[in-house]
């Protein structure tokens, strides 16, 4: 079978070159939804107006995504400048250690299963292929895979963009709606709905159960929510 054949009915394809970036989407959307909700529910609480709130829940979202963002790129490329690192160092021990590392990769080999009687077979193909040994480690001992590394700009791009539209249900109300009570209860509705959302789209990818994910969410923001409104009346009324 070619890759160019159509696949077999009931075959499930693997999600693809997004797979990297689902931490990202789904960090990015879900911390802008779950840390603007709760700021909105303690603000409220400690007795702030319509407008003040708007500001707040604005500046904190802003704030949020460029977080969210810069730390994304500086972890991301910090961790691809380690695995570079590794990578140099990998290809002078296998110029100057050779057989050290063939051992190394028989005993990878042997860890994952392969019986003894396949093996000198199997060591075959890198036994003159410095790149094949070289990608071999790379998976096995360091757990690199070129197609699994991730874009530090994408990653900063998926994680600032998707917290600021998570942040988007709690924030919109205000806009629009005078009464604080109301806005709140429309940002709730909103803010949870989105959560639930969340979860069942986690779930899809995963593969899991969606209303247990969807759930899991809500209970998160829940109880979150219920900390933040407490902790909001207490120093709403201790400043005022």
């Amino acid at each position: 079978m070619s890759v160019d054949d159509p696949l077999p009915k009931g075959y499930i394809p693997h999600i693809g070159e997004t797979r990297q970036y689902w931490r990202d989407i789904i960090l990015g959307v879900n911390d802008g939804l779950v840390s603007i909700f709760l700021l909105v529910v303690g603000v409220v609480s400690g007795g702030l107006d319509r407008g003040e709130v708007l500001l707040t829940a604005v500046a904190g979202a802003i704030a949020g995504a460029v977080s969210m963002a810069a730390g994304e790129y500086l972890a991301t490329k910090s961790q691809d400048e380690v695995l570079d690192a590794e990578l140099t160092l990998e290809r002078t021990h296998i110029r100057q250690f050779r057989q050290l590392e063939v051992r190394q990769l028989r005993g990878f080999f042997s860890d994952m299963g392969v019986r003894e009687e396949h093996m000198d077979g199997m060591m075959a193909a890198f036994e003159d292929n410095d790149e094949a040994l070289l990608n071999a480690m790379a998976s096995l001992e360091f757990g690199v895979v070129d197609s699994e590394r991730r874009s530090p700009y994408r990653a900063m791009i998926a994680s600032g963009v998707l917290f600021l539209a998570g942040s988007i249900p709690s924030i919109a109300p205000f806009v629009f709606i005078d009464s604080v009570a109301v806005g709140l209860g429309v940002a709730t509705t909103f803010a949870l709905i989105g959560l639930f959302i969340v979860g069942v789209v986690k779930a899809h990818v995963a593969k899991t159960s969606k209303v247990r994910s969807g759930l899991e969410n809500l209970v998160v923001a829940g109880v979150g929510g219920l900390l933040a409104w407490g902790i909001g009346l207490v120093f709403g009324a201790a400043v005022t």
